[in-house]
């Protein structure tokens, strides 16, 4: 198993409803690694380089409405795994429907509003990094805590 690192967006809802310090624990606490973080707004043109996938369905004007409309926080995460350990920990896209313990299950109950973004495959991880974070913005550092998250000999191979 190799070290991934994932992006996740805490969206407009998530910073005005003051959900960040949870949001981000969920992902301490499982074990991933804060590598980037960035409180920000996102411009119309980030917005659709962004969700450019999304450009001709119907939602996509209110989804870049809502993006903008307030500041966002990036966060970049690593760890074995990070890409669906943190879209676990998400939930189902629409808080109506994920399970109680997920950020959206216990936060959320909108379809429009869904508090957080994650990548949902390692080229979008890289890709979307990429667009939120300079080079020199994600840091390389050890945690001492890996030791107690990860077994060296099964899921690090030494």
């Amino acid at each position: 198993m190799t070290m991934e690192r994932t992006l996740i967006l805490a969206k407009p809802d998530a910073v005005q409803r003051g959900l960040l310090g949870r949001i981000l624990s969920r992902f301490e606490e499982k074990g991933l690694k804060l590598v980037g973080l960035k409180l920000m707004h996102m411009t119309d043109e980030l917005a659709a380089v962004h969700y450019e996938a999304h450009k001709e369905r119907p939602f996509y004007p209110g989804l870049v409405r809502f993006m903008t409309s307030s500041p966002i926080v990036a966060i970049a995460l690593e760890g074995i795994g990070a890409i669906d350990i943190a879209r676990n920990l998400m939930g189902a896209t629409f808080g109506s429907n994920a399970n109680p313990g997920t950020i959206r299950g216990d936060f959320g109950v909108s379809n429009s509003f869904n508090l957080v973004h994650g990548s949902d495959s390692p080229e979008a991880a890289e890709r979307e990094l990429g667009l939120f974070f300079g080079t020199n913005e994600l840091l390389e550092w050890d945690m001492d805590g890996c030791k107690w998250i990860y077994d060296p000999v099964e899921e690090l191979g030494q």
